[in-house]
């Protein structure tokens, strides 16, 4: 009676927050709301001071475009915590941002997707910054877990269920089945990865430097993962290497896949690897089923189309795929109890105290 009267009390005065703690992006999920912050995991660093100028998208505006004193830091590499002080900064951040749309006065309980096969340091780091931003209660779930819930996946059930989440520093593949994962892979191959293999190419190949934002975009725009049916084209500006001076560049969709050809076979190479060392009864609900992709690599052009014909297994682009994590956060939120087995669980599993 006093423990539910307590627990009440609790949820009516703080609130439930999801995060998805991405290389690229950062989302967070309120319950009740929904997702209410989208901000890019970059932070603006004052390098004279060591104080934060700036978050998100405006510090990703400044890319490329800071004086000397300042730094464009990215404290999140490979999904995993590079820089924590930054980090927990950032997270401090987001939870305040979130906190101030209901103002609630206790502290908030947090839920945040991290990549399947992290280190117990590593989990660690995400859990400490988590505290030490304010959070009550710390609950980490692997991200593909996430991911399923947050499309709906029967993943309680006994059915295999295979995702995969291409975000922006890893590329987490994922077989789950009565709440557990039964085979899995994490890469890191990832949006970020064929950001550098176009600039790499820009660079081998045309002879011209450009910048990280060019290469995001040239991405968005000409990324494809099969050819088109019509030759698509842009015309770029970046440095020469030869001369040092200004050049314009024309680039055609052909040009981008054969940049990315080398990190995408890998990819699909991945996939087909746990589909190998899958138990058979699981394979055949995945054949039957399908593949779910989610994440922002999931919006690369004839991506589905390249896995289906590769793979032999049907695949199917998650609604929103950008957001299925956090809301697979939010859903945990709804009940914690019901969701605890799929969830890390610090206190027990891992030696934090």
């Amino acid at each position: 009676m006093i423990a539910s009267y307590y627990k009440n009390f609790v949820n009516k005065f703080s609130n439930d927050i999801g995060i998805d703690l991405g290389t690229a992006n950062t989302l967070v999920y309120l319950r009740g709301r929904g997702i209410v912050i989208n901000e890019p995991s970059v932070v603006a660093l004052n390098i004279k001071t060591n104080r934060i100028v700036a978050l998100g998208s405006e510090a990703k505006n400044m890319m490329g475009r800071t004086p000397n004193h300042i730094k464009i830091v990215r404290p999140l590499v490979d999904g995993v915590i590079s820089d924590y002080e930054v980090t927990e900064e950032m997270l401090s951040y987001l939870i305040n941002k979130a906190n101030e749309m209901t103002k609630k006065v206790l502290r908030p309980r947090v839920v945040i997707g991290i990549p399947v096969g992290v280190t117990n340091v590593e989990m660690r780091a995400v859990y400490d910054a988590a505290k030490s931003a304010g959070a009550r209660e710390v609950y980490i779930v692997e991200e593909p877990v996430a991911g399923a819930i947050g499309v709906k996946l029967p993943i309680h059930d006994p059915v295999g269920n295979m995702i995969v989440d291409i975000g922006g520093g890893t590329t987490d593949i994922a077989v789950i089945s009565l709440s557990g994962i039964v085979r899995s892979k994490s890469l890191k191959i990832a949006g970020d990865k064929l950001i550098q293999d176009i600039l790499s190419y820009m660079r081998d190949e045309f002879k011209i430097l450009i910048g990280e934002k060019t290469a995001e975009e040239i991405k968005h725009i000409l990324g494809s993962a099969m050819p088109n049916d019509e030759v698509e084209e842009i015309s770029i500006k970046g440095r020469d290497l030869v001369t040092g001076l200004p050049r314009e560049a024309v680039v055609t969709d052909t040009d981008i896949r054969e940049a990315m050809y080398s990190s995408i076979s890998q990819l699909v190479d991945a996939i087909r690897e746990v589909l190998e060392t899958t138990p058979p009864e699981v394979l055949g609900d995945i054949m039957r089923k399908g593949i779910v992709v989610v994440g922002g690599g999931a919006l690369i052009r004839n991506l589905p189309e390249l896995l289906q014909t590769q793979l032999k297994v049907p695949i199917m682009v998650a609604d929103d795929p950008l957001t299925a994590v956090a809301r697979g956060t939010g859903i945990i939120l709804e009940d914690i109890d019901f969701y605890k087995q799929v969830l890390i669980e610090n206190t027990n599993d891992i030696s934090f105290r």
